[in-house]
């Protein structure tokens, strides 16, 4: 395997971004794993490996890059009240220019393969994921939001409201049990989802609460979940890339 810390240039400055891929038989379809509100950390880069062991070139960015180099989460009620200030500072519009930044960075890595990529997300990303997939809709064929939050709100800039731009297949995993995105939200997304044509799944992981997917949650973490969480990506990526 091939890794690297990468300083990616935006607009806004300096985002640091790990980067990992197999070393041969490459070029590899680029995805872009966005993280969790906890922050970029050797938990997500394992994932980004897994994924990366299948065939493909993988890019995980710090999206808190404008306000602090280094964030992980420990447990503390301080550190929880800085996490969701970091949260809160980022927009749909922020990320997906990020996203671009990405893009352009991989598309000057003979490792990286041109063309379609897909984009995943877990927690406050999902909405994140669900903006890209519309606006950079001529690049993303593949997107997956995993206990995704805030995917239709009253918000001006709510990704619902572009979802009728995607054009490559866009996938929703829901924990069974999640305050922060409530069973009524996702009856309301499929609603309205249902009115465009557009190609999604929206699929519910009985007996989960948010966050199932990471092994370093205790108790909430869900491996038989996880794992079928991790078939649907890998099938959703060898369908559209």
């Amino acid at each position: 395997m091939i890794e690297t810390h990468a300083d990616i240039e935006t607009s806004d400055g300096a985002m640091n971004t790990f980067i990992v891929c197999p070393d041969e038989q490459g070029p590899h379809p680029i995805v872009l794993f966005l993280m969790d509100a906890p922050g970029k950390r050797e938990e997500l880069h394992d994932m980004a490996r897994r994924i990366a062991t299948a065939g493909y070139y993988v890019m995980l960015p710090n999206l808190y890059y404008r306000r602090v180099r280094e964030f992980v989460i420990d447990g503390t009620p301080n550190s929880r009240e800085v996490m969701f200030g970091h949260m809160n500072s980022l927009s749909n519009a922020m990320v997906v220019d990020d996203c671009r930044a990405l893009l352009s960075h991989a598309d000057c890595d003979q490792h990286a393969r041109p063309g379609y990529c897909a984009v995943i997300g877990y927690c406050m990303s999902g909405s994140f994921v669900f903006a890209a997939a519309a606006q950079l809709s001529a690049r993303v064929r593949a997107s997956a939001s995993i206990h995704g939050v805030r995917l239709m709100t009253d918000a001006a800039d709510s990704p619902h409201l572009t979802a009728d731009q995607i054009q490559g297949e866009i996938y929703f995993g829901c924990a069974e049990t999640d305050d922060w995105a409530p069973p009524a939200m996702i009856a309301a997304l499929d609603a309205h989802l249902a009115t465009k044509s557009i190609n999604y799944r929206i699929e519910w992981y009985p007996g989960t609460h948010h966050g199932f997917v990471f092994p370093q949650r205790g108790d909430i973490y869900a491996k038989p979940a996880a794992e079928r969480h991790w078939e649907r990506l890998f099938s959703l990526f060898k369908r559209n890339l």
